[in-house]
């Protein structure tokens, strides 16, 4: 663990730069997380595959995530880190003023494109999940879908959906759990490609209790609810490739590999997605524990 500490930030930063990785083992101490350095190469991983591929097959927890917040019509909503846009367009459906945010020109595009087939309004705007360009209590809703939890310096993060969040406003969020699929999935990457020093894992945000330390000074009620995603492919190959093309995490842990590390990472994989599938016929349905979380903001 001292080991794996000390080697990050790794490769995801070092690809970032162009420069190879190199370890001074003559000085142990860690420096301080750089986050901009780790936003930075953040941004690349996730420019560098076509995620919307993957977010629109998940459209179902925008919705849900819609229906619980039970939004007015009318209601100001922001969706940050939106991605594709699946929150958007759920909040947009029931009639909300949405503005749409993300660090990432690809993934408003997306969401344009979505909003626009489906003939709603929205507006759309670049913004960085630790330092929203709005005032403060600005929202009826603060949103997001499996979003905000990548941001590196989660309570900061945090701190500006409670910020933007009008008084008597909600927080509504989806995260990933610890110990579902994609929890799962995270640990099997970290082995071969580890989290960059002083971050903690997106899976916190699925953690009922740190949920509880950032939100309760500022919530009336905290409506914490476990459900499950089901991923759903013709086969755990067609997953993986799927994925090794198209989500930004399993990409670049396996572009940092040589061959025989990828050949073992595919087998760890693969045997992750054995673990949780239900699927008998050799297809792949895949139940992913996330939390639905609804913070109503103390009046």
């Amino acid at each position: 663990m001292i080991v794996q500490s000390i080697i990050t930030p790794l490769r995801i930063l070092a690809a970032s730069t162009n420069q190879p990785f190199r370890l001074d083992i003559s000085d142990p101490a860690p420096a301080p997380a750089d986050f901009n350095a780790i936003k930075a190469a953040q941004k690349a991983m996730w420019s560098s595959c076509d995620y919307a591929r993957i977010g629109v097959t998940m459209q179902i927890t925008g919705e849900e995530l819609a229906e619980a917040a039970n939004p007015r019509p009318g209601a100001q909503v922001l969706d940050v880190a939106s991605g594709s846009g699946n929150a958007t367009l759920a909040f947009a459906r029931r009639w909300c003023r949405v503005t749409s945010t993300d660090n990432i020109y690809a993934m408003l595009e997306a969401g344009r494109l979505r909003t626009r087939a489906d003939r709603l309004e929205v507006n759309f705007q670049p913004a960085d999940a630790e330092d929203l360009p709005f005032p403060d209590a600005s929202f009826d809703l603060v949103v997001s879908t499996f979003g905000a939890m990548y941001a590196p310096d989660q309570p900061k993060s945090a701190s500006e959906l409670k910020r933007v969040c009008r008084t008597g406003g909600s927080i509504a969020m989806t995260n990933w759990t610890l110990n579902g699929f994609i929890g799962t999935l995270f640990d099997v990457l970290n082995q071969h490609s580890a989290l960059p020093f002083g971050t903690e894992s997106p899976t916190r945000w699925g953690d009922q209790s740190w949920i509880n330390q950032q939100f309760s000074p500022v919530a009336e009620s905290i409506e914490f609810r476990l459900k499950r995603f089901y991923f759903r492919y013709p086969s755990p190959i067609q997953f993986l490739e799927f994925f090794r093309t198209f989500y930004g995490p399993v990409k670049t842990a396996f572009e940092g590999l040589d061959d025989e590390g990828k050949t073992q990472l595919e087998k760890e994989v693969l045997s992750t997605i054995d673990q949780f599938n239900m699927a008998m016929d050799g297809t792949m349905i895949v139940p992913s524990e996330y939390a639905q979380i609804v913070i109503r903001k103390a009046g």
